[in-house]
């Protein structure tokens, strides 16, 4: 008799998306920093270069200048400071700046994501196996290019969020529409992909990293607590 599939916990997928969630910060923030500050860079002044040349140039500028800013004072002293901080400022819009363009960052990439790794996963799956029985090489390998195709999609609004979230308040009173304007006018569509490199270099690693965990954590709770 066949193995009857077992019942999803809800439970189980909060703790093993949780720990998957964990391990896509932990491999891919390093270079999700580099993509916000080349995001965000001032367009450059005719004949002068740009602050940023490249990917690796800005990973590099970002340390030094990390390095030397911990000597002196900074703005916010961690996540709860700045919020906090926000909040006294702004009010909760403060802290819920961008929250439209997150919205149309990720409701379609994020469909893009787990539609894509889900059919990858069953066309890697060999012929008279479980999906469940899947190898870790190839659960790496479709949640890699998961994240590529993730953000392919989430790019352009990813641009747009970040420039929105660190402009002074009240440069863009029409929101997205003024920052998609102004992009376009000063810097062509092509700004739209800014940070392209960074982003491309991370997602695979970071969401491969990602879904491995997901599935590893999974694994390990239907062992340890197979009645939950």
């Amino acid at each position: 008799m066949a193995d009857q599939p077992k019942p999803i916990s809800p439970l189980k997928n909060l703790l093993a998306g949780g720990f998957g969630g964990v391990c896509l910060v932990f491999v891919g923030h390093p270079l999700d920093t580099v993509k916000v500050r080349l995001q965000t860079q001032p367009p450059s002044l005719p004949g002068q270069p740009p602050m940023y040349s490249g990917t690796f140039d800005c990973f590099r500028k970002t340390i030094i200048r990390e390095i030397q800013a911990s000597s002196g004072e900074t703005k916010y002293t961690g996540t709860l400071d700045c919020a906090k901080k926000l909040y006294q400022e702004f009010g909760i819009r403060g802290i819920y700046k961008g929250t439209v363009l997150t919205l149309m960052r990720d409701v379609p990439a994020s469909g893009m994501y787990f539609m894509t790794y889900e059919w990858l996963k069953n066309i890697f799956t060999p012929e008279g196996k479980r999906v469940s029985e899947l190898s870790a090489p190839r659960i790496l390998v479709a949640g890699g290019i998961a994240g590529i195709f993730n953000w392919a999609v989430a790019i352009p609004p990813d641009v747009l969020k970040s420039r929105f979230q660190t402009a002074p308040p009240g440069k863009y009173p029409n929101g997205f529409r003024d920052v998609l304007r102004e992009l376009i006018r000063d810097e062509g569509v092509t700004s739209l992909y800014k940070g392209f490199n960074a982003v491309m270099i991370r997602a695979f690693p970071a969401n491969a990293a990602c879904f491995l965990g997901f599935e590893v954590a999974m694994k390990f709770l239907n062992w340890a607590i197979p009645n939950l």
